[in-house]
């Protein structure tokens, strides 16, 4: 039986995202794979069981990093504003340390590994969000609403900019950067839009 290498795998894990992101996932296979590794065919099966289990194993290790990094100092029991303000500080900060993250989860989320992608979708985190919503409301600050149009308006703001600073480009092809100004006016809007 042959060991792991550590070093190996995690090759194995950052090519297997980056080809994902590049080809899709009907664009993936683990001969692509071994050959962008440099490896033996056989090798990325040291690690993971078929391309579902690798599939599958990388986006939970991903999750389970995205949880951390959004929950990061984050207390439920905080304003309405404030509470907002730490999301959306960890939430760019994780996707300008983990670039192409977000197109790799959109590869899953439209998929046929949706279900089972989201069933272990951060349950600390959904626990975190669901108690800061419930106290938000229940202090009148935001009005009751339900849960997908919270998230949209908090943070659909958030991701197509960070989805422009990415591309490089607005929706128009000009150049475009995300700066704190930029950052920061959009979040002062999506506040106003929410408060009572």
């Amino acid at each position: 039986m042959r060991l792991r290498n550590t070093d190996k795998e995690e090759l194995v894990k950052q090519k297997a995202i980056e080809l994902i992101i590049k080809d899709g996932l009907e664009g993936f296979s683990m001969n692509k794979l071994a050959r962008a590794c440099n490896i033996s065919v056989a090798t990325p099966y040291i690690y993971y069981k078929d391309r579902d289990d690798l599939i599958m194993k990388v986006a939970m290790e991903e999750l389970r990093v995205m949880e951390e990094a959004f929950i990061k100092d984050f207390d439920p029991e905080e304003p309405f504003e404030q509470g907002l303000r730490k999301q959306w500080e960890n939430r760019y900060r994780y996707a300008r340390e983990n670039p192409g993250m977000n197109q790799f989860f959109d590869q899953l989320r439209s998929s046929s590994y949706q279900e089972e992608f989201l069933s272990g979708f951060m349950t600390g985190f959904i626990s975190a969000m669901t108690r800061f919503m419930h106290n938000i409301t229940a202090r009148g600050e935001i009005e009751t609403m339900p849960f997908e149009v919270y998230w949209s308006i908090a943070f659909g703001t958030l991701y197509n900019l960070i989805r422009f600073d990415m591309e490089g480009k607005s929706l128009a092809g000009k150049p475009f950067k995300m700066t704190d100004e930029i950052l920061w006016k959009a979040f002062d809007l999506v506040v106003k839009s929410l408060k009572k």
